[in-house]
């Protein structure tokens, strides 16, 4: 294999590389360096793509990095992250810290809950290699995007605790249903657009365009808020504009 066609395979390593520092980040509980590592595997996850069509290094050796990447970056990743979120939820009392690793404390079972994201991420990714419906767009939102939804739960609580969104996600019953809704969201049979472009063309890629100018909008004005609701707006142009 040539050099060239080896840059897609060591970009997809980059990004599990940065998926390990997240997990590890996630897993002493520092999410603003976990959330950066995760988000700077996304941006290799994105690339990887890229590369292979440029290069026309499409192979099977790559579709299979790309899952197992994909896994810990956007798979282990949130499911760590929620797992913490739920441990430090209000629900679970003031002395919480105090006992937080007695395996009799029920709040703590109650935490491994999070790691459903990580189960659902998986099956989403293994349904996706053998799903030739998923070739040009997508069923089901991408474990890719749902780990900016995890993420930007997180940032909120750290960064904007006294906002009507922070204050929502730092109840127990609110990250279950977050939780639930992501799990939910990874393998519904639900058609979104692919996030890639395949050409810079207005009238192909309009609805795209609209996501990223809403996306700047929305993020310069609520912050890290505007991540959450930029996947929401996601989802929602996916349901009014099937086809595109």
């Amino acid at each position: 294999m040539s050099i060239k066609k080896s840059i897609p395979n060591a970009i997809t390593l980059l990004n599990l590389f940065s998926g390990c520092l997240a997990v590890y980040f996630a897993c002493i509980n520092q999410l603003v360096l976990a959330a950066i590592f995760a988000m700077l595997g996304i941006f290799f996850d994105f690339f990887d793509g890229f590369f292979a069509r440029l290069f026309n290094a499409n192979s099977e050796l790559g579709l299979q990095l790309d899952s197992l990447a994909d896994m810990v970056t956007s798979g282990v990743v949130p499911g760590v992250i929620m797992f913490q979120l739920l441990k430090q939820s209000h629900l679970i009392g003031d002395d919480f810290s105090t006992n937080v690793e007695t395996t009799s404390n029920p709040i703590l079972w109650l935490s491994f809950l999070g790691f459903a994201i990580t189960l659902a991420s998986c099956y989403r990714l293994a349904n996706f290699n053998v799903d030739t419906r998923q070739t040009s767009s997508f069923i089901g939102l991408p474990t890719p995007a749902n780990t900016l939804l995890i993420i930007s739960v997180g940032l909120i609580q750290l960064h904007q605790p006294e906002s009507i969104v922070g204050s929502l996600l730092t109840n127990t019953w609110t990250l279950l249903a977050v939780t639930i809704l992501s799990c939910y969201l990874l393998n519904a049979e639900i058609p979104l657009f692919a996030l890639k472009f395949k050409d810079w063309n207005l009238k192909n890629n309009w609805v795209r365009y609209v996501l990223i100018i809403s996306s700047i909008i929305l993020i310069v004005f609520f912050s890290y808020a505007g991540i959450l609701a930029t996947i929401l707006l996601y989802v929602l142009l996916s349901l009014f504009f099937k086809n595109l």
